[in-house]
């Protein structure tokens, strides 16, 4: 009975491969390109897709659980319809898979791709990604950047420090989103090797301006949908919070977009179809990116630095200094009580504790926290309040 129940499995795995390769476009990355740091035998052998794979491992990884309590945009503010972190990347994956269905690209890269894109994001969103990246920088370890932590996190300190294992397709397509980049056109530059990815990651590090293109039409389509399903959700909690109007939208981009997510949603991503289909790039029309980067534009002086939502970054700011100087002396004094022990250096494997400097071990725990957990390890006289609305 085993053997029979063996038998089917591995008739179902070459059923699979066949299916991938009937039905994905020629440019679509196939299951069978997938490569992995360190060879596993049992994946090789056994039936499952190997993205889809990945996706599973990100899914169950402890970064992605902490998801649910990080800012997206909005924090401080006490409101159940206000999007945070997990529903973002949720609103990612749905997007980018409908567009890569319908281009005929491998919608599990897709999916783990869509899943692990933001697992390195700080507390507080950008404005807590600046502080760390300031003191990262002040402590010699180099800028710190959400996307080049994320491939970190999944690389080097899940599983104890061991990592994931994930596939040089997978962690590559997290580190080249910078959804907040705008581009009309991406063409992948494929070719990459585990050494192109980590040459990229240290160029990140040492010049956030750098510009990475993913490797993968995969990549290129999470990319893409990164900024189609914050920029309209962006504008709904800015109109909830009663930050703007729906009518302080700019006329020339709602003719062509629409004013409401769903309508926003809809035309870029029909835009991005139209004008992919069947191409070896992923391009909105010039005429849709131009509408979306006028709101895009929009979005960053009337929402993400209007005043109404800083109220607290000073305050922040001090508190990420704070923390960031009483772990790094805790550790320099090896005071084990101390929750950077405790919570995080106690079961590390000797391999990360060797190699990785003890700023470098500061930044990882503090980045890894979500809104709650980092609000906790402050002094409670000082932490800034929750406002309900």
């Amino acid at each position: 009975m085993v053997k029979f129940k063996e038998k089917n499995l591995d008739t179902l795995s070459v059923a699979l491969k066949q299916r991938e390769t009937e039905m994905l476009s020629p440019i679509a990355t196939l299951s069978s390109a997938g490569v992995r740091r360190v060879h596993e035998v049992r994946l090789e052998e056994g039936y499952r897709q190997i993205f889809s794979v990945d996706a599973d491992r990100i899914l169950h990884s402890r970064a992605y659980t902490r998801y649910i309590d990080k800012t997206q945009v909005f924090y401080l503010i006490h409101n159940d319809h206000i999007t945070h972190r997990v529903l973002h990347v949720q609103l990612v994956s749905k997007i980018a898979r409908t567009i890569g269905r319908y281009l005929r690209l491998n919608e599990d890269l897709i999916e783990a791709i869509s899943m692990g894109h933001d697992i390195g994001h700080t507390p507080f969103g950008h404005d807590g990604e600046r502080f760390l990246s300031e003191l990262c920088r002040s402590n010699g370890i180099g800028y710190f950047q959400h996307n080049v932590q994320s491939v970190h996190f999944l690389d080097k300190v899940e599983c104890k420090g061991k990592g994931w294992n994930l596939c040089l397709q997978t962690l590559d397509g997290i580190l080249c989103h910078d959804g907040e980049i705008h581009n009309q056109v991406l063409e992948p530059e494929r070719n990459k090797t585990f050494e192109t990815l980590e040459k990229e990651m240290f160029a990140k590090k040492d010049d956030p301006w750098v510009k990475l293109i993913p490797m993968t039409l995969e990549g290129c389509v999470v990319r893409m949908a990164d900024t189609i399903s914050y920029i309209g959700r962006d504008i709904e909690d800015a109109i909830r919070l009663k930050i703007i109007k729906r009518s302080d939208l700019p006329k020339d981009s709602v003719g062509i977009l629409g004013d409401t997510n769903g309508t926003i949603v809809y035309n870029l991503v029909t835009d991005i179809i139209k004008n992919s289909f069947q191409n070896s790039y992923v391009a909105f029309s010039p005429e849709v990116s131009d509408a979306l980067k006028r709101l895009k534009d929009f979005n960053l002086e009337r929402i993400y630095m209007n005043p109404e939502i800083k109220k607290h970054t000073g305050l922040i700011k001090k508190l990420f200094a704070m923390l960031f100087e009483k772990y790094l002396d805790d550790i320099e004094t090896e005071n084990r009580t101390s929750v950077i022990f405790t919570g995080f250096l106690e079961d590390m494997s000797e391999d990360y504790i060797k190699n990785h400097r003890k700023e470098e071990i500061v930044r990882d725990f503090i980045a890894g926290m979500t809104d709650h957990y980092f609000l906790r390890q402050c002094p409670e006289d000082i932490r800034p309040k929750t406002q309900f609305k």
